[in-house]
């Protein structure tokens, strides 16, 4: 049960593909929802089950400051300790440094940086990053890489792109020193063998400028890596900036390769994406959108906190099949948020997240018959 990935069929540039991992397989175009604590928020993991959530995303940012790295490893690593047992991604948790501008320096080591909940001073390197991963134990994980703001001047961004390909042979390098540290090989989550190993995927960055990406591209895949992803995206940009840096760059990245947009999008993008042949995406869009009372719709966004819905019986959205809208009414869900009740939550949450992967199987499907390209009617 190495990690591989197999593309299955083409329509245009999107594609559909197999990964398969240490903890299942994973069809592609995928949609990972994003549990940064090793939760997705509100909903319970019977019910992503339900939903036919196939992989998540925890973050080793997080995880590493609470429970603590050493905790999820003696607990037999991150799927046994949230009761999952299907594939999760762990991000190296540049992004969220990144996200510290006031409580970080970064330095050709790494980058040292307060906690941002008890202000206490932490070190992250390539190298502690994967320690970190490896010991989280997650099927797919990332190399440590500086994600450049916007704006950024094209000197900036070109020193930032070059120290992430210097990150990435790091990281790469202490992979393959460590890569049999998991915790799979100390617990009896999977049958021990040489075979479960983690992947590690590289990461793309250049700021908004398509020939450092194009630079990044070129360095990252010299180096190796059995998945490639576009990172330094969705931190400010226009969107129309998003889809021209996407659109640059994926190309450079290898055919037999998984290809990964990180932290996009709307349904509508994330549909987009895939017509370049994007595999992979997560984004907290469809959670946070959900604990603000924004859903999505075949129809649109409702907002669901509008007193136009206080006398409406009609479900969120007519053309879902999601057992939110089955069951309850706009109404209802109104009378819930307008009351603060977790309850609301909770509903708004599982039908956004049903929404985003009705349409990733929709696409899916569209793709395998062939005609995803000529056609948009399926999503």
């Amino acid at each position: 049960m190495s990690f591989s990935f197999q593309v299955e069929a083409t329509s245009g540039a999107a594609r559909a593909g197999r990964m398969v991992t240490p903890h299942g397989e994973v069809e592609t175009p995928v949609f990972m929802p994003v549990g940064t604590v090793a939760t997705v928020k509100a909903v319970p993991q019977d019910v992503l089950e339900e939903l036919g959530v196939q992989i998540l995303l925890n973050n080793t940012y997080h995880l590493y400051l609470r429970p603590g790295v050493e905790n999820v490893r003696k607990l037999g690593g991150v799927q046994r300790f949230m009761a999952w047992d299907k594939p999760i991604l762990t991000d190296s948790g540049g992004f969220q440094v990144f996200s510290l501008s006031e409580l970080r320096r970064v330095t050709e080591e790494g980058v040292a940086f307060k906690s941002h909940l008890d202000g206490s001073a932490h070190f992250f390197s390539p190298e502690k990053s994967l320690e970190a991963e490896i010991g989280l134990g997650a099927d797919i994980v990332m190399a440590f890489d500086e994600c450049t703001e916007y704006p950024a001047e094209r000197s900036r961004a070109q020193g930032s792109m070059e120290m992430t390909a210097r990150w990435a042979k790091r990281s790469k390098d202490y992979f393959e020193a460590h890569k049999r540290e998991t915790p799979w090989f100390e617990s009896k989550s999977l049958e021990k063998g040489a075979d479960q190993r983690q992947a590690l995927f590289g990461i793309v960055q250049g700021g908004m400028y398509p020939d450092l990406r194009r630079e990044s591209a070129e360095r990252t895949v010299e180096i190796g890596f059995p998945g490639y992803a576009i990172g330094g995206l969705s931190v400010g940009e226009p969107r129309d900036k998003t889809w021209e840096i996407v659109k640059e760059t994926i190309p450079l990245l290898p055919k037999d390769k998984p290809r990964y947009v990180m932290g996009v999008g709307t349904p509508e993008e994330i549909v987009k994406y895939v017509s370049l042949g994007v595999d992979m995406m997560d984004c907290v869009l469809p959670t946070r959108a959900a604990r603000h009372g924004l859903l999505f719709t075949s129809e649109g966004k409702l907002n669901i906190k509008n007193a136009r819905y206080a006398l409406d019986e009609a479900p969120v959205d007519p053309n879902c099949r999601c057992k939110v809208c089955d069951r309850y009414s706009r109404a209802y869900l109104r009378h819930l948020y307008a009351s603060n009740e977790v309850l609301a939550q909770v509903l708004n949450t599982v039908h956004n997240l049903a929404y985003y992967l009705d349409t990733m199987r929709r696409v899916r499907q569209s793709i395998m018959l062939g005609e995803f390209a000529s056609s948009r009617s399926a999503v």
